[in-house]
C-alpha cells in the first residue's frame, strides 16, 4: 500500500479508481476524490500548511524544545454506545490526523526542517477493523504525513521517557481525565501519570515538572489568524450555515415545535456536506428568547412569536455561528420591527469597524456596542439613562468572540489588543426585554440578537455569512418564499 497516495495522483481518470471500504483511517485522495484534491491533506487545507503551521510553531519556541500533543479520545453517551468522534482541536490543528490512539512529537533542532517529527498512531488491526472500520498503516500515516518518523502508540511512554531529560521546555496539554472503562488500552498515560504524581519523587516526575509549559497559548497565537485556505473553508461552512437559515426561516410555521425547526436546519446542513452541528442550537419562540443558551427546544411557536436563531455547523474542522430572529407568521409587527431595526442598525455600524487600519479591540468594539444600542434604544423609547439597565439587563453578553476550528477561540485572545488582518470574529448584539414596568410595555418579552461571522481586512471587514438573510425586508420574504427558497 506504500506510495499508494502518490500513486492516486495519477489515476483520477480511472474508472474504477475508488475502492470500497477504504484502506485509510481518513478521507484520502484515493478513497475520497470528491472531497480531497491534489495537494489537500484535509478538504481543503494542503498538507504544506500543516507543515507551516508546524514549523512557525517551533521557531516561536526555544532551543531544544520539544512539543507533545495528543488525540481526543472516543467519548461515551453509555456503556459502549459512543459519541461520534471529533478530534482534539490542537491535534488536528498540527497534524490533519484524524484518528483516535494516536500523539505527535515535535522536537526542535537544527535540521533544514527546523525540528523532527515523530507520530504515533494505532496502526492496522484487522480484528477491530472489522467492527470500526480502517485504520491507516504506519507506513501510510508516514507517508500521508510526512513524517521523520512513525511508531506505534505502544511505544509512545517510552519514547517520551527517553525524550524528557534532553529536553529544555516541553509545551504539552494534559488531556482530560476519564472515569470511563473501555476495552482501550489507555495510550495517552504517561502524560497523565506525570501530571497526577507530582509527589511521587520520581526524576521523571520532577523534570517533567520544572520543564512543562502549556501548549495552547502558544497555537492560540497561530490560530487567531486564517489562512487563505482556511478563510476559504470558513466561508463554506458559512454559506451552509446561511442557506440552511433562509430555507428554515420559509419552513417555519406557528403550530411547529421549536424541535422541528432544529431538526430542519440541521438536516439542511448535513445535506449539504457539514459533519455535524457547531454547537446544540437555540431555537427560542417568544419570551423563550430572553433566555440566552435556551436549547431545551421543546416548546410550540405561536402565532405572531419571533424566533430567534442561533445554529451553525462545522465543515471540514471550522465552525460557523450565525443568530437570525424572524417572524413566525412572516412579518413584523410594527413593534418588532422597531426593536429589531435598532439592533440591525446598531450590528451594521459595529461590522463597518471591524478592518485593522480602524485600529479597534474587541473590548472597544463591545464599549461601542453599548453606546450605540443605548442610542437606538432611546430613540424608539427607552430612556435610558447611566444606571445600567442595556449591559445589566437588557445586552447582558459580550459582543464578539474568535471562532475557527473551535466555536470559541478566545480562551487565549488577549480582548484589549487590536484586530489583526486575517481574523474571524463575530459581531452580534442582542437585546431581550424583560416584562417589567421600566422598559415600554409594547416590546415586553421580545428578544433579538443579529450575528454574523466577520473577516478582518486591512480597509474592510467581509461578512462571511451573508447566506442568511437579515434586513427586515429579506428576512420577511424568506419566511413567505418570495425569495425563491424551496423549504427543503
Amino acid at each position: 500500500m506504500l506510495h499508494s497516495l502518490r500513486r492516486a495522483r495519477t489515476r483520477i481518470g480511472s474508472r474504477n479508481f475508488v475502492s470500497k471500504p477504504s484502506e485509510y483511517g481518513q478521507p484520502t485522495l484515493v478513497s475520497h476524490p470528491h472531497l480531497i484534491k491534489n495537494d489537500d491533506l484535509t478538504p481543503g487545507i494542503p498538507s504544506s500548511e500543516y507543515e507551516e503551521r508546524r514549523r512557525k510553531l517551533m521557531d516561536m519556541l526555544p532551543e531544544k524544545s520539544v512539543v507533545i500533543s495528543t488525540a481526543a479520545t472516543v467519548k461515551f453517551m453509555s456503556a459502549n454506545i459512543f459519541y461520534k468522534y471529533r478530534q482534539a482541536s490542537d491535534f488536528w490543528y498540527l497534524t490533519g490526523f484524524e484518528e483516535p490512539d494516536s500523539a505527535v512529537i515535535l522536537e526542535k533542532n537544527s535540521s533544514s526542517r527546523g525540528y523532527k517529527m515523530t507520530m504515533f498512531s494505532s496502526g492496522r488491526n484487522l480484528a477491530k477493523e472489522k467492527w470500526e472500520g480502517a485504520r491507516t498503516s504506519l507506513d501510510d500515516v508516514k507517508e500521508l504525513l510526512d513524517t521523520d518518523e512513525t511508531m506505534s502508540i505502544n511505544g509512545f511512554d517510552s519514547q517520551l521517557k527517553s525524550l524528557l531529560p534532553r529536553a529544555s521546555h516541553v509545551y504539552t496539554d494534559i488531556p482530560e481525565l476519564t472515569t470511563k472503562t473501555t476495552r482501550r488500552k489507555p495510550t495517552l498515560s504517561i502524560l497523565q501519570s506525570l501530571a497526577r504524581s507530582q509527589s511521587s519523587g520520581t526524576l521523571l516526575n520532577d523534570i517533567f515538572h520544572s520543564i512543562s509549559r502549556p501548549l495552547a497559548p502558544q497555537l492560540g497565537k497561530l490560530r487567531a489568524i486564517k489562512s487563505k485556505a482556511e478563510q476559504q473553508v470558513m466561508r463554506a461552512a458559512a454559506d451552509i450555515s446561511g442557506r440552511a437559515h433562509a430555507k428554515t426561516m420559509r419552513f417555519t410555521k406557528p403550530g411547529q415545535s421549536e424541535a422541528a425547526v432544529a431538526a430542519h436546519f440541521e438536516y439542511l446542513c448535513s445535506l449539504s456536506g457539514a459533519q455535524r452541528l457547531a454547537y446544540v442550537p437555540v431555537v427560542a419562540s417568544g419570551a423563550n428568547s430572553l433566555i440566552l443558551h435556551y436549547t431545551s427546544n421543546n416548546h410550540i411557536i405561536a402565532d405572531n412569536e419571533l424566533i430567534l436563531m442561533d445554529a451553525g455547523c462545522e465543515f471540514n474542522g471550522y465552525a460557523s455561528d450565525i443568530t437570525r430572529t424572524y417572524p413566525a407568521s412572516g412579518k413584523f409587527s410594527p413593534a418588532q420591527r422597531d426593536l429589531y431595526s435598532a439592533v440591525l442598525a446598531a450590528q451594521k455600524e459595529l461590522i463597518k469597524m471591524c478592518s485593522s487600519q480602524a485600529g479597534y479591540s474587541l473590548q472597544e468594539l463591545h464599549r461601542k456596542s453599548c453606546q450605540l444600542l443605548k442610542q437606538e434604544l432611546n430613540q424608539i423609547g427607552f430612556g435610558l439613562g447611566t444606571e445600567g439597565d442595556l449591559e445589566r439587563v437588557l445586552y447582558p453578553h459580550y459582543l464578539s468572540h474568535p471562532i475557527g476550528v473551535d466555536l470559541h477561540e478566545s480562551s487565549h485572545i488577549d480582548r484589549a489588543s487590536r484586530l489583526q488582518d486575517g481574523m474571524v470574529i463575530t459581531i452580534e448584539p442582542g437585546i431581550y426585554v424583560p416584562p417589567t414596568a421600566n422598559f415600554p410595555k409594547h416590546f415586553h418579552n421580545i428578544g433579538i440578537r443579529i450575528e454574523d461571522e466577520v473577516l478582518v481586512g486591512r480597509n474592510d471587514a467581509i461578512v462571511l455569512s451573508v447566506a442568511a438573510p437579515k434586513e427586515i425586508e429579506d428576512v420577511e420574504g424568506a419566511c413567505q418564499g418570495l425569495l425563491g427558497l424551496e423549504p427543503y
